[in-house]
């Protein structure tokens, strides 16, 4: 993952039963969250979607820009149109069936072009496809990371049936997107689900519950999947250091 890229968080929860927060939070890039509570931890203000402590982003002190209270909640906002209400998964051609070795090459693959974490795509191509090359949602969204036609086409993906050009197409998006809301993941996905327009108009996740839904999930894939890669990393250096041990016996 980039080096530069530092966001961590933990849902345990989804946004879309979150309730709304208690504090007011302004980045100084200029977008907006809400938050329940807030604590400094090791350096960095951390910021708990909910009244728990294990729904949070970290930030470093010096993106926050103000902290407001909330006296009382906003009132419910109306809920977006969801761009993939209900998948349409076709059998797949015989031709387009993928094993989990050739995926994880193609997301390696990838996010060693754009320097994000493979773990990270395969999150999101859970969300999106369930891994199906040949998924179809009702507005149109093609393949493994859900194109539109027209966002494939600017992305120069000819087929957004063959998984390394969805992939490639898909991945350039969400980079594209971290750079523009400064490496902000959660409005990286926002923005990758409901487009940039509602993340910009909103000034952070829109109230889609869809959407909130989707941010939640996709991040708390990945953090499943890295705590996973942790502890099997851990596990080799075990059981590496006890054959060692043996061996000087």
């Amino acid at each position: 993952m980039r080096a530069r890229f530092f966001i961590s968080i933990v849902v345990l929860s989804t946004l879309a039963t979150a309730a709304w927060a208690g504090e007011h939070v302004t980045l100084r890039n200029g977008y907006e969250m809400h938050c329940d509570h807030r604590a400094d931890v090791e350096g960095h203000v951390r910021l708990f979607l909910s009244a728990g402590e294990d729904n949070f982003i970290e930030f470093a002190p010096e993106e926050i820009a103000t902290v407001e209270h909330v006296a009382d909640p906003p009132p419910e906002i109306a809920e977006g149109p969801a761009k993939k209400a209900a998948m349409v998964r076709p059998e797949p051609a015989n031709d387009a069936k993928l094993s989990p070795a050739d995926l994880h090459e193609i997301l390696a693959k990838a996010g060693g072009d754009h320097n994000l974490d493979a773990d990270l795509l395969a999150s999101l191509v859970k969300a999106e496809s369930g891994g199906n090359a040949r998924a179809v949602s009702r507005a149109g969204a093609r393949g493994l990371m859900q194109l539109m036609p027209r966002t494939a086409h600017e992305l120069g993906v000819g087929d957004s049936f063959k998984p390394d050009e969805n992939v490639r197409g898909g991945t350039t998006y969400l980079d594209a997107l971290l750079v523009y809301y400064h490496d902000n993941l959660a409005l990286a996905l926002a923005a990758y689900n409901a487009g940039p327009v509602a993340v910009d108009k909103y000034h952070g996740i829109p109230p889609y519950r869809e959407t909130r839904t989707y941010v939640a999930y996709v991040i708390h894939e990945f953090n499943r999947r890295v705590l996973a890669r942790q502890a099997l990393a851990r596990q080799t250096i075990a059981s590496s250091a006890t054959s060692q041990d043996k061996g000087t016996r």
